[in-house]
């Protein structure tokens, strides 16, 4: 025993050897303190295999230091190999039905219920992986699609073992380890081991990015940004300046993402993938543009007329509405000064400017405009007056309200609007006879009619 001298240990008397064989009596101290137990079995993974034999499997328990022998039922396993004193890895023999795994070793053999059925499973085949090639550092996901592939067990590249992700009976996914040059792969199920497929360690190539789409964009972010370029498939990053985006999708030649929030600057675009970080390209965070005064704010129904638009970063306008109705012609004078032709429309609406950077939104100021019905004159009252002119007129009518100005004969009146279908009017005077009185607003001429000059 540990911590006793060889010269301390009393060995048993013959007597008490004796003794302690006979039928009924004891085992002496001496044997209960150095009898050595027999293998216990507590598992087998897999634990059905292909009649033929062959099946690699793994044989879980406790004991199996200086193990002599594994048997499925009356048959001995092959490629025995005692991994610890917990672990066993063998090959089954041929055998058929349920047999019971047994492991032998210098104290016995393992009494456990522990079982092995041989069922008729056919053998996995390979017919694809995708992709066929990947980096000497391995990381990456393989599919490997085929038949039979349930239950697999095992997926070696070479020598080395694979991390299965997903198993089906036609497709696994798995992460490929690392390794160089071109391997064999194959699959392990209980049915047995597949053909080999040829897959090739090869240094990535480093990604190369040729354009963005669009260049710019809002601080906030959230706009989605087309990258085109080369060797960009498995990108594991896309940043901007020092943001990263969110990857939309990938594919080897072209990558979309959700940029990020950034400040009003110009920042670099790259992309990393397993071949390395891309060269750069610029992207610019635009601020949002604000609108914040019009000249004029009224305007025809009809459209047509010529808007002024005044606000802030107005110089990447890229379209200006009227409610929900674009504008046209537009012409950036300044950061701070547009022109556009006026939509049709009715009512008062919001004018909005839109740039890379957004879409504004109410600022300080006035950003509405109005659209006005024609004026329409229906009588004039009195319909006549003297030629010296200075005498009071009513035009009646409707859309008056805006008039901004009356003609006698094409001569200019004083004039006020008493209400949307009222406007007085003083006659400027003219030769004896008959003359055509119009009334104007921002939504143009109105219809004319006649008015009489009498001879004073």
């Amino acid at each position: 025993r540990p911590g006793t001298s060889a010269d301390s240990v009393t060995a048993p008397s013959p007597r008490a050897l004796a003794d302690s064989r006979r039928p009924g009596r004891c085992r002496s101290r001496y044997e209960k303190e150095n009898r050595v137990m027999a293998p216990i079995v507590t598992s087998v993974s897999p634990a059905q295999g292909t009649p033929a034999g062959g099946t690699p499997v793994t044989i879980t328990g406790s004991g199996f230091t200086g193990a002599t022998a594994v048997r499925f039922g009356s048959s001995l396993a092959t490629n025995v190999a005692v991994v610890s004193s917990t672990q066993i890895t063998a090959r089954t023999p041929a055998g058929t039905g349920t047999v019971k795994v047994t492991v032998t070793g210098p104290s016995g053999t393992s009494t456990q219920n522990v079982f092995f059925t041989y069922t008729t499973v056919a053998a996995p085949v390979l017919t694809s992986l995708s992709p066929a090639s990947g980096p000497p550092s391995g990381g990456n996901t393989v599919t490997i699609n085929g038949t039979n592939l349930g239950g697999a067990t095992q997926v070696l590249f070479g020598p080395n073992p694979a991390t299965i992700l997903t198993n089906t009976p036609t497709q696994i996914t798995v992460t490929a380890p690392a390794g160089t040059g071109s391997v064999a792969v194959v699959v392990t199920t209980p049915g047995g081991t597949s053909n080999a497929l040829g897959y090739t360690y090869a240094a990535a190539p480093a990604p190369s990015l040729t354009s963005l789409s669009p260049a710019s964009g809002p601080t906030s972010g959230g706009n989605t940004v087309t990258l085109n370029g080369t060797n960009l498939s498995g990108a594991t990053s896309v940043m901007f300046g020092i943001n990263a985006a969110a990857i939309l999708t990938n594919t080897a030649t072209q990558i979309t993402v959700t940029a990020p929030a950034g400040p009003p600057s110009a920042v670099s675009v790259t992309v990393t993938t397993p071949g390395g970080t891309s060269n750069a390209l610029p992207y610019f965070y635009i601020t949002v543009p604000i609108v914040n005064d019009l000249s004029t704010h009224l305007g025809p129904a009809t459209g047509g007329n010529t808007v002024t638009v005044f606000g802030s970063n107005l110089t990447l306008t890229t379209a200006v509405a009227f409610g929900g109705n674009p504008a046209t012609a537009i012409n950036v004078i300044s950061d701070s000064q547009l022109t556009v032709t006026a939509p049709a429309g009715s009512g008062t609406v919001q004018v909005t400017v839109t740039t890379p950077g957004g879409t504004s939104s109410t600022g300080n100021g006035n950003p509405h405009y109005t659209y006005l019905g024609a004026p329409v004159l229906t009588s004039l009252n009195p319909p006549n007056g003297l030629d010296t002119g200075g005498e009071s007129v009513v035009l009646v009518g409707s859309n008056l309200t805006y008039t901004d100005s009356v003609t006698f004969g094409g001569i200019p009146a004083s004039f006020f609007a008493i209400s949307d279908t009222q406007v007085v009017a003083t006659t400027p005077g003219g030769p004896p006879g008959v003359v055509s009185v119009v009334a104007h607003t921002p939504a143009g001429n109105s219809n004319a009619l006649p008015f009489t000059y009498d001879p004073s």
